[in-house]
């Protein structure tokens, strides 16, 4: 990311602040979850919410509308992020941008890779080698934050355009393997809606208002069309004009992102985290871990990810296709890669649909859990480690 990180309010001591309070509301709902007020926190995620006018009537549950709603400014902000990168900054340069997107590829294919081997010959848990290939953008930047200044901008950029291209993978994923229902019609709506903030850019539109509410249409119809509605929040932001065109004062990216990023960083992703996170541990035990799925599951995140990341990334580099991050030593590159195994959430709701039995609940569970719980914590110590010796050798 750059120096505006995301989340970022005005600094690294924001930066961090904004971290803290995504693993706070993790760990919360943890604590919730596994309470006697676990009901409670089940029935409020569950409690149906309305809006609109019969018949034009939207409902779904609270949870629901945490993440296909509030997470779709999220990914809208995380969008407008990467396309001022593109357009004028780290990622502007070709040799830059391609190497996240080679990393991703590496972090999606190589944890599919240790999943099925695992899982080689059981056709039911075979339905799961998606479940690895996930990473969490929301917990993985927000590990990277409580780094804050010990770790390269160039690095955050990396790791924030690696879990953009690395979640819209997975949700091709769901799309093709794991959806059943796709209404093509409402894709072919929400191709329009683009087409129509295409047009508003090409004609120097300036006011965001029309970006909004064309782009509300988007999320609507991306949310009908059984592909995961966090997608219309990138696709929009990709169409806001950085600048007004020639003579223009005007800068509706800027004045959108400045606008938005404190609300998503202290109030929508901790949010998302308590609403996500609150996973029960009842029945769970150390055993579980050595169960081919959860097994699978575990490696695939805390090794194949790092491995495929890392490898495909140090590939890229050597055969000159892209270029180390600016700043960034071999280990911290490995530190990030590490992090990158955090799949959680969106590992955890791949796995609900390649699992909707409930008595694979707790196999899923635990291997997400100790997959993504291992690679937070290594990617943490490693990152921190390279910082205590490029303080040392400077001294």
């Amino acid at each position: 990311m750059s120096k505006q990180d995301l989340p970022d309010t005005g600094g690294a001591g924001n930066e961090a602040a904004a971290g803290l309070a995504l693993m706070a509301a993790a760990l919360l709902a943890m604590i919730v979850a596994n309470s006697p007020l676990a009901p409670a926190y089940s029935d409020a995620l569950h409690t149906r919410l309305s809006i609109g006018y019969p018949p034009f009537v939207l409902s779904k549950d609270a949870l629901h509308w945490i993440n296909d709603g509030l997470m779709a400014i999220f990914f809208f902000v995380v969008g407008l992020e990467i396309k001022r990168e593109l357009a004028i900054g780290a990622l502007s340069n070709r040799k830059t941008a391609l190497l996240p997107v080679i990393a991703a590829l590496g972090g999606m294919i190589v944890p599919a890779m240790i999943y099925s081997a695992i899982n080689w010959g059981d056709a039911a848990a075979m339905r799961g080698w998606a479940i690895p290939a996930a990473t969490d953008i929301a917990f993985a930047v927000g590990v990277l934050a409580l780094l804050g200044s010990r770790v390269p901008v160039s690095l955050k950029i990396f790791l924030l355009a690696l879990a953009i291209t690395d979640d819209l993978g997975a949700i091709v994923i769901i799309a093709l393997f794991y959806s059943s229902d796709l209404s093509w019609m409402s894709l072919l709506l929400a191709a329009v809606g683009l087409l129509v903030l295409w047009g508003f850019n090409r004609s120097n539109v300036t006011n965001v208002w029309p970006y909004i509410l064309v782009g509300l249409v988007v999320w609507l119809c991306v949310l009908k069309s059984g592909v995961h509605a966090t997608i219309a929040g990138v696709a929009t932001a990709l169409m806001i004009p950085i600048s007004g065109g020639r003579g223009s004062t005007a800068r509706p990216l800027e004045t959108l992102e400045h606008a938005l990023v404190p609300y998503v960083s202290f109030a929508i992703v901790p949010l998302f985290a308590f609403a996500n996170a609150g996973v029960s541990l009842a029945g769970i035990t150390p055993a579980h871990l050595l169960a081919p799925v959860p097994l699978g599951i575990a490696l695939g995140l805390f090794a194949g990810k790092a491995l495929g990341i890392y490898g495909f990334a140090r590939t890229a580099i050597k055969s000159g296709l892209s270029e180390m991050p600016k700043g960034a030593t071999n280990a911290q590159l490995f530190g990030v890669a590490v992090i990158g195994g955090i799949g959680f959430t969106m590992s955890l709701f791949i796995g609900t649909l390649a699992f909707p039995d409930p008595s694979r609940a707790a196999d899923l569970r635990i291997g997400v859990l100790t997959g993504s719980i291992l690679s937070a914590i290594a990617g943490y110590l490693i990152l921190s480690q390279c910082h205590s010796r490029t303080a040392k050798s400077r001294t």
